[in-house]
C-alpha cells in the first residue's frame, strides 16, 4: 500500500510532544510492514533539528520537508509552508490513503481539498487536539466554521487512541460510524535491556531515598500543580525517609508558574525541576513512582513506559491512559483535583512494594499483548483496508 503521513511537525523534532512521536513510531512500523511510506512536514522551528526544506530517506521513510515560512512568527504553530501546495497537486494521486495528523492547520486545508478532487480517502487523527479548550478558542472556532468541520465531515475515518477520545468526537457531533479507535503504541522494553540502576541519580546527584517522577511537558494542562499541591500534603505527614519530586521535561511556557507555586507552598527544597531527560529510561528505572496527573488527556506513553521499565503508575482516571490502566489492573487511579486523594496513593505505593511489582507485572503483560507497536501497526492497516475495501 502506498500511504502519505502528514504531520505539521516531525522527525527530528524535539519540541511538540507526544504527536511527533506517535506518528514517527506509526510510520516506521508501517514501512517494515513493507509499505511504500511517505512523510509531507514542514522544516519545523526548532534550530538545532531544522531540514530546511529537504528531502531524506530515513528507516524506510521518504521524508519531505517544506520551507515553513511562519518559523519566525507569533503563529508559527500554524505551519505554513506553501510548497506543499504543488507538491500535494502532482503527487496526492499515486498515494492509495492519506493520513493526517493533528487537526488545525495549513496542511489538512490543502490536503483535504486534492483528496476530495482526486479521490483519495483521508483519515484525520487529531491526538487530543480536537476539543476547542484551554487555549485560542475563538481562532479555534473559526477555523473549524471555515475549514474543520467539512474536513472531518468527509474523512473516511476519523481515528481516536482511546474511549475518552471517542467521547470527545462524540459531543462535537461525529457519528459513530466514522470513528475508528486504534491506540497509540509502545516501545517495546525488555528487562534484560535495562541499564544499571543508579545512572540517573549519579547523573543528577539526588541523594533522597525515594524519588516521584513527573515526565512531559510543562503546560497548565498536564496537572503538574495539582501534584504539587497534594505532594505538600503528602509531605506534611510523611515520616519515611527522604523523598523528593522530580519534574522533567520541556517548558511549554508553565514553568515559571509551578516555580512560583513551589515557592509558596514551602517546598522549594523537595522539587527539582530538571528539564529535557535524555534517557527516560533511566529515570523511570530510578524512581520509586511515576506519576501523570493530566486532565483532557486522550492517551498519554509515559505511564506504560516506566512499567516496562519496573516502575508503578498513579494516573488521572479522566485520561485514556487511566481506563488502560483500570482495564489492565496495572495502576492506581485518582480523581483529577483530588489532592487528598493523591496525598494518600503516594503514601500507598511508598509502602507496598511487593503489591507494586505485582502491577507492574500486570502491565508489561497487557502492554507486550495489544500496545506493542507490532500489535497496533496491524490495526491500523485493518482500518485502512477496510474504508477501500467499503469504498
Amino acid at each position: 500500500m502506498r500511504i502519505l503521513q502528514l504531520n505539521p511537525a516531525f522527525y527530528p523534532a524535539t519540541s511538540y510532544g507526544g504527536t511527533i512521536t506517535a506518528s514517527y513510531n506509526l510510520t516506521k512500523a508501517l514501512a517494515r510492514r513493507g509499505h511504500d511510506v511517505t512523510v509531507f512536514t514542514s522544516d519545523t522551528i526548532d534550530e538545532r533539528t531544522r531540514q530546511k526544506g529537504r528531502y531524506i530517506e530515513h528507516e524506510g521513510l521518504k521524508i519531505h520537508y517544506f520551507k515553513n515560512l511562519s518559523n519566525t512568527l507569533a503563529w508559527h504553530r500554524f505551519f505554513f509552508y506553501p510548497g506543499l501546495i504543488l507538491a500535494l497537486k502532482n503527487q496526492i494521486q499515486s498515494f492509495d490513503v492519506v493520513h493526517l495528523h493533528d487537526t488545525r492547520n495549513f496542511q489538512n486545508i490543502v490536503a483535504v481539498h486534492y483528496a476530495k478532487k482526486y479521490g483519495i480517502p483521508y483519515f484525520v487523527q487529531p491526538h487530543g487536539s480536537l476539543p476547542r479548550i484551554i487555549e485560542k478558542k475563538n481562532l479555534k472556532k473559526l477555523y473549524d466554521v471555515l475549514w474543520g468541520n467539512d474536513i472531518l465531515k468527509y474523512a473516511s475515518k476519523v481515528i481516536a487512541v482511546s474511549e475518552t477520545e471517542v467521547e470527545q468526537f462524540r459531543q462535537a457531533g461525529i457519528p459513530q460510524s466514522k470513528i475508528a479507535v486504534v491506540p497509540n503504541g509502545v516501545d517495546d522494553i525488555s528487562l534484560t535491556d535495562l541499564p544499571i540502576p543508579g545512572k540517573f541519580r549519579e547523573q543528577q546527584s539526588i541523594t533522597e531515598k525515594h524519588i516521584i517522577l513527573y515526565v512531559g511537558r510543562i503546560h497548565k494542562r498536564k496537572g503538574i500543580d495539582f501534584l504539587i499541591r497534594a505532594y505538600k500534603l503528602f509531605l506534611q505527614t510523611w515520616t519515611g525517609e527522604d523523598v523528593i519530586l522530580i519534574i522533567g521535561g520541556p517548558d511549554d511556557g508553565y514553568r515559571s508558574i509551578l516555580e512560583t507555586l513551589v515557592e509558596q507552598l514551602g517546598v522549594a527544597d523537595k522539587v527539582r525541576f530538571i528539564g529535557f531527560i535524555p534517557s527516560l529510561v533511566t529515570a523511570y528505572q530510578d524512581a520509586d513512582v511515576l506519576v501523570y496527573p493530566s486532565t483532557y488527556e486522550i492517551f498519554g506513553l509515559v505511564p506504560f513506559e516506566a512499567l516496562l521499565c519496573g516502575t508503578p503508575a498513579i494516573v488521572t482516571d479522566d485520561c485514556g491512559c487511566g481506563e488502560i490502566i483500570k482495564n489492565a489492573r496495572c495502576g492506581h487511579l485518582v480523581h483529577y483535583g483530588d489532592e487528598a486523594g493523591l496525598s494518600e496513593v503516594l503514601r500507598y505505593v511508598l509502602t507496598h512494594p511487593e503489591e507494586n511489582k505485582e502491577m507492574v507485572e500486570s502491565g508489561r503483560r497487557y502492554i507486550e499483548e495489544y500496545l506493542v507497536w507490532d500489535s497496533v501497526v496491524k490495526q491500523m492497516e485493518k482500518t485502512y483496508e477496510r474504508t477501500n475495501t467499503q469504498e
